[in-house]
Parts: C-alpha cells; sequence; structure tokens
C-alpha cells in the first residue's frame, strides 16, 4: 500500500488535464517557470527568474507532457530552440484569453551549491513553501485592472491581458 508521501506529484497530471481543457475549448495555453540551472530556456527572453511559454499545438512541435519533464522545440525570433522545463518548475498554467487556470507554489531559489538560500526556506506570505511541505495549489481567478492592487512600478498594459489574482 502506497502512503501520501510515497505517491507521486498530481501536478503533471493537472497541467496535463489544463492543458487539455484549454486545447478543448480553443484557448492558448501557457505555462510560467521559474528558470534556474535545471531548466533549459533561451534566457534572453527570462525576467525576475522567471518564463513565460506558449505551449500551444501552433507554436510547439514535438511537445511532450511528462511526469518529470515538459519537453518541446519552439521558434524564438525565428530560431528554433529546444525548450525542457522539469515540472517542479511549473509554477502556473493558464489560458491566455481568459486568464483562468492554476498556480503551483514557486519553488525556492538555490544558492550556487544547490542547497536552499536560508532566506528562501523562511515562509513570506505563504508565496514559497519550504522544500520538505507537500506542494499546495493555488487556484487562479481573472478579475479586472481595477481590481488589481497598484504596484510600485506601473508600466502600461502591452495588450487584452487579464490580470490574475490568488485565490486560496
Amino acid at each position: 500500500m502506497i502512503n501520501a508521501l510515497e505517491s507521486t506529484s498530481t501536478r503533471p497530471y493537472l497541467i496535463r488535464a489544463l492543458y487539455e481543457w484549454c486545447t478543448d475549448n480553443g484557448y492558448t495555453p501557457y505555462i510560467a517557470a521559474y528558470v534556474d540551472a535545471s531548466v533549459q530556456v533561451p534566457h534572453e527572453y527570462v525576467k525576475n527568474d522567471e518564463i513565460v511559454l506558449n505551449i500551444s499545438m501552433d507554436a510547439t512541435s514535438s511537445l511532450k507532457l511528462g511526469n518529470d519533464f515538459i519537453e518541446f522545440k519552439a521558434r524564438f525570433a525565428g530560431k528554433a530552440r529546444e525548450i525542457m522545463v522539469p515540472i517542479a518548475r511549473v509554477i502556473a498554467i493558464y489560458a491566455r484569453e481568459n486568464g483562468q487556470g492554476m498556480a503551483f507554489p514557486t519553488p525556492a531559489p538555490h544558492n550556487r551549491t544547490g542547497q536552499v538560500s536560508e532566506a528562501a526556506a523562511e515562509p513570506n506570505d505563504g508565496a514559497r513553501i519550504a522544500d520538505a511541505e507537500p506542494a499546495k495549489v493555488v487556484a487562479l481567478q481573472s478579475v479586472s485592472k481595477t481590481e488589481s492592487k497598484p504596484s510600485d512600478n506601473p508600466k502600461p498594459p502591452s495588450g487584452p491581458r487579464p490580470a490574475l489574482k490568488r485565490v486560496k
């Protein structure tokens, strides 16, 4: 008999289910990933250690949504690239058109020796969790721009993208 600590992660199954839901409804599935040394992406598109990737059939070739990695080929500025994202580094999957999807806990950053930094091991408003703690899933809800909290450095919107709000 397998107990909860020995069972496999639900994250890859939820990612595949939401990918299928997006494609069945004509939405464009996007993933957001935390980028570290284990993630193979074009680093010129990484901002604040995160990258957002279009994983639709039109944007990728040879897409594999496995239990350990998301792998595909995609073009960035016309150049074909091999992309490999460990499932543990996926922090959200959502539909571009309406923002509906699911967010996962952001992995704690590792220092150069591969250990979790002390600052990251301490919880900060639930956004990061220690590695030993079981993964908690957070649902995303689309909200209007007027409801979202203003930031210190507001940027003009680049298009009709919905704001996302974490709902626990």
